[in-house]
């Protein structure tokens, strides 16, 4: 017989279900991926790091899971919620069902929940704390989840980040590239090697100085968790490879510090941007893409025409927020989405072409001077 559990809602919104992955109690913000799949990609997302991952495709667990399917070495999500939990799965090239993961791993979650009515109560009420739990009362979880902080003013990429400096690519490669892991996730990093990109991924609080005595030819900054207006270190970071003229492409987390960086701020979104289908402009080519993405925080539209350093470059089609911007007088450039989208979309995959671009022609031109 399953066990019984509860999922509730900062509000106080109460809702019975059964209890999936690992017995116990999780707390964090609760959001909504709609995704059709990837849930092993979501789930290991360091991204989502301190959140609750409500999954609005009716089925999770019917292909199970594989290593080349992380985007980092473990699931970083406080819990998950969904409709149908399949403990079997039927895809060959699997080795594990997601509950033995889940189980593995430490993960709580939920099943049999109406995730369409959950979603839609999400988006109208907007991101809220919320608490899963398969071992205490309603009673009970009101108290404990009192405790669960607010992602607003979290930081949160020192904890995901790595803790030592390491290598991806081949080291006869024809550019170095420095990667500041705020949250760096595992896809990034295969498609810079793939452009023939030798790559050291710094740990979140290295300075600029430590990073340029590798003499890097270009510098990457990563996604991650969290709110990024409270990451003093990794914005004067940021601020000294501006300085110093240095190419720099970041993504998500990346982009919004390059706007802090940039003198603009950043703000909570009521509900945020989670799933592979959202479609952004390219105010440049004047081309649609479809992209995925995963952020609560976004850059404030309201200063941008203040500061005459920055141009948009890509807008959200659904509610205009930006997705995108370069410094004009700067080798900079940022996108709020994943351009390394796994499983997909790929539309955007041409941005990396352009940012090793960026990075052999400043290569070029310190040649020629």
């Amino acid at each position: 017989m399953s066990t019984k559990a509860y999922l509730l809602l900062a509000d106080g919104f109460l809702l019975e279900g059964k209890a999936i992955g690992k017995i116990g109690t999780t707390g964090g913000e609760i959001c909504f991926n709609t995704g059709m799949t990837g849930y092993q990609e979501i789930y290991t997302d360091p991204s989502y790091y301190g959140q609750i991952i409500v999954n609005t495709t009716a089925h999770i667990g019917n292909y199970g899971t594989v290593s080349e399917e992380q985007e980092s070495a473990a699931p970083k999500i406080s819990g998950i919620v969904v409709n149908e939990f399949s403990a079997e799965f039927s895809r060959k090239t699997a080795k594990e069902s997601l509950q033995a993961y889940l189980e593995r791993h430490g993960v709580v979650g939920i099943s049999d929940l109406d995730t369409r009515m959950l979603v839609r109560y999400i988006r109208s009420k907007g991101a809220m704390n919320a608490l899963i739990s398969s071992e205490l009362t309603p009673d009970q979880m009101k108290v404990e989840i009192k405790k669960v902080p607010s992602m607003d003013g979290l930081e949160l990429s020192s904890i995901v980040s790595t803790k030592a400096p390491y290598f991806v690519g081949n080291s006869n490669a024809s550019c170095k590239i420095a990667a500041l892991d705020v949250g760096i996730k595992t896809n990034i990093l295969r498609n810079l090697a793939a452009r023939d990109c030798y790559v050291q991924v710094f740990p979140a609080k290295t300075t600029f100085a430590e990073m340029e005595k590798w003499e890097p030819h270009g510098y990457f900054i990563s996604n991650g968790p969290g709110d990024p207006a409270v990451m003093d270190y990794a914005i004067k970071t940021v601020k000294e490879i501006l300085a110093a003229d240095k190419p720099v492409f970041g993504i998500c987390l990346g982009h919004q510090l390059l706007a802090l960086a940039a003198g603009l701020t950043t703000y909570k979104m009521h509900h945020g941007h989670r799933g592979l289908n959202h479609p952004v402009k390219n105010l440049i080519t004047g081309l649609g893409e479809m992209t995925s993405q995963n952020h609560g925080f976004a850059v404030s539209e309201k200063e941008i025409e203040k500061n005459p350093d920055v141009e948009v470059t890509h807008l959200h089609l659904n509610d205009n927020t930006i997705m995108g911007i370069r410094l004009k007088h700067k080798q900079a450039f940022s996108v709020q989405y994943h351009p390394e989208a796994s499983p997909g979309p790929h539309d955007s995959n041409y941005l990396f072409d352009q940012f090793v671009e960026m990075v052999r022609q400043d290569m070029s031109a310190a040649v020629k001077s």
